[in-house]
This record gives C-alpha cells, structure tokens and sequence, in this order.
C-alpha cells in the first residue's frame, strides 16, 4: 500500500471542474469593500472618474480585479458608466433622492422599532456615536459629524438585528454617499431634543412606536441641505 492511500482512502471520487481552492478574501473583493466605504462617507464625489490603470495603481493591484470591483458597484448602481464607458461617480436626481429618503424611513423605522427591546449596552453605543456627532456640532467639524451620523443609522439598523435589511439600507447609503458632504449646507437644524436623543430614549423605553416617529423625524427633517443642493 502506498503512503499516499495509507493517509488518505480513495474513494475513486473526481472532482468537478468548478472547484477551487477557497482563499480568504479575494483582491477583487478588497477592492469593492474599500470603493463602498469611500462612497458611503462622501470621499468620492458626483461625476469623479474612476480610470481603471490609475485606481489599479493606487490600489497596488492588477487591471483584472480592480475591473471586476468597479464593475460590481457599477451593477448595483453605486457606480455607472458614461458615454464613453468610463466609470463615474453618478449624480442622485430629485426624484431618486426622494424614493431614498422614503425607502430609508420606513426601513430604518422598522429596524429601530424591531431594536426597542435590545439590551441597553447596545444602545449605549448610538449614545456614545451622538455624543461624538454633537461635539463635532459644537467645533464645526461637519466633515466628521457626516460620517458619524452614517455610523449611527447604520448601527441603528444592526440593532434590529435583521440582515437582509441592513444590507439594503447600506446600499442605499452607499448610493447617497456622495453628496453626504452637503447635509450641513443649510446649518445644523435647529431642534431640541435631537431625534437621535428621541431615538435612544425610545429605545431604552421599549417604545417601538416612539422610536419608529423618531426615525422619521431624523430622516425627514434632517436632510434638507442635501435636497437644497440637489434641486441647484
């Protein structure tokens, strides 16, 4: 007997041309995580062009994956493609932006209500992201309050805990990310209590109902510079 049938029995079996061995994160994969993200916080901005050799480079990776991550995003409209096949950073119209805005508020409303009976160390944690956003309030410092205003909605939706609706609310973030810079255009609204602190008070409550109208408020009233500047 062999030692190679010694270690391991034969069983005659041959294996299908379509298994590979399975790495733990593919290059491609890398590539369209780090895209997202850089579109979710508004460092890409409308009608930037992403140049396939020059992402590549910056990236430190072949044309092959740098290619098929663009192209992923371009499947699911973060990213399109203009009429000379380059890939671009898309405008939002008026009408997209509202079907948005609508989409977000029921679905981020039913995670909050889903959230209002989650224990209290988690919502410790959408307090501890308001206070930062507040601090930025306070200094100014609008860039960073954009991007923790992003960490706590989609924390908010975690905490509901149901996944295939966190992952369509992260899209949907993914594609108004680029004009996210614009959300203080107008100023930082002036309300009291925020509805942040509605929402976590509702949530320590249980209140799912309070919760879900705070949502709404955020939502609604929140964004206007973002919709100032979509309309110029």
């Amino acid at each position: 007997m062999s030692s190679a049938s010694a270690s391991e029995p034969d069983t005659g079996e041959i294996l299908p041309d379509w298994v590979r061995p399975i790495v733990k994160e593919s290059l491609s994969e890398r590539a369209y995580r780090e895209l997202r993200v850089a579109l979710m916080r508004g460092q890409l901005r409308p009608d930037t062009r992403l140049r396939l050799r020059p992402m590549s480079v910056r990236f430190g990776i072949s044309a092959t994956p740098m290619r098929e991550a663009l192209l992923r995003l371009v499947a699911e409209k973060a990213l399109a493609l203009d009429a000379r096949g380059s890939v671009v950073v898309p405008r939002l119209t008026l009408d997209q932006l509202l079907e948005i805005r609508a989409i977000r508020t029921d679905l981020e409303g039913r995670a909050a209500a889903a959230g209002a009976d989650r224990r209290a160390t988690e919502v410790d944690e959408l307090e501890a992201i308001h206070a930062q956003i507040s601090q930025c309030h306070a200094s100014r410092d609008f860039a960073r309050a954009v991007n923790l205003n992003t960490e706590f909605h989609l924390a908010l939706c975690r905490l509901g805990q149901m996944p295939i609706l966190y992952e369509i609310v992260e899209l949907l973030w993914v594609r108004c990310g680029p004009i996210l810079s614009h959300l203080y255009d107008n100023g930082v609204p002036d309300w009291e209590p925020h509805p942040h602190r509605r929402i976590i008070d509702a949530l320590r409550r249980g209140n799912s109902e309070a919760a879900r109208d705070a949502v709404r408020e955020d939502i609604e009233h929140g964004g206007s510079g973002l919709f100032a500047h979509v309309r110029a």
